[in-house]
């Protein structure tokens, strides 16, 4: 089975819960680590699927590497090899596939409810039963819904938490990959951004954040094993 891609564009922004995953079920990967200098690859059909991870910048940045992932990802959608993205990640493929990227009215930041909100049943097969659950989240930007895909996940702060595009790509404003490490130095490595933006609503402080991460944690890995699950399905085997 070729390797999938796991594109990091910061150093704390890594595969978290997903490299767990991605072990148990012994999926081979590769790390593409934009943040260092990794080139983004030419060729989608060198790997078993893609997945996109978080970072703070914006999808509307002028940075090369965000032309090229673009690329990547349209490519990777004519294949039908399977694309995953969180956050960043999430947004990189809905632009790729013709939705916008703007600011989210307010900053999002900490644990929080996300609802299902498909109307077609297209969230039966990745979530089950599964009507809500409390998220994680981390971002100031939103996506729009690209053409040709379904919305599966919204909160009350935001209206697009999730989408699925033919049955197996999909793209994520919140965070299920996250564990406690990677929450403790999003905390630490955020301290400014938590600062400037304690006025907004849906922003938690570092100590709510860190409270009950374990039993946080265990439902939030649940709803990831749920996701995680169907998007391996579709994973190129050849």
């Amino acid at each position: 089975m070729k390797p999938v891609a796991i594109f990091r564009h910061l150093p704390h922004e890594g595969a978290g819960y997903l490299a767990d995953h991605f072990s148990r079920h012994a999926i081979p990967t590769v790390m593409i680590r934009i943040d260092a200098g990794d080139p983004v690859p030419r060729q989608a059909s060198e790997y078993a699927g893609l997945v996109f991870m978080g970072g703070s910048m914006s999808v509307n940045d002028p940075l090369p590497w965000i032309s090229q992932s673009l690329a990547l990802i349209r490519q990777a959608v004519s294949l039908r090899i399977p694309v995953l993205g969180h956050c960043l990640g999430g947004q990189l493929l809905a632009r790729a596939m013709g939705g916008q990227v703007t600011r989210n009215p307010v900053k999002e930041i900490g644990w929080g409810m996300i609802e299902r909100c498909d109307s077609n049943h297209i969230g039966d097969a990745w979530l089950g039963d599964i009507r809500q659950f409390n998220g994680f989240h981390w971002h100031g930007e939103t996506f729009s819904i690209p053409p040709g895909a379904g919305l599966l996940l919204k909160s009350h702060w935001c209206n697009h938490q999730a989408f699925v595009l033919d049955d197996i790509h999909l793209g994520l404003q919140c965070h299920v990959e996250m564990t406690a490490e990677m929450i403790r130095s999003w905390c630490q490595e955020g301290a400014e951004e938590l600062a400037s933006a304690n006025d907004s609503p849906a922003v938690q402080s570092a100590s709510d954040m860190q409270s009950d991460m374990d039993a946080r944690l265990a439902e939030l890995h649940r709803i990831a094993d749920h996701l995680y699950d169907q998007w391996i399905k579709g994973l190129r085997t050849s």
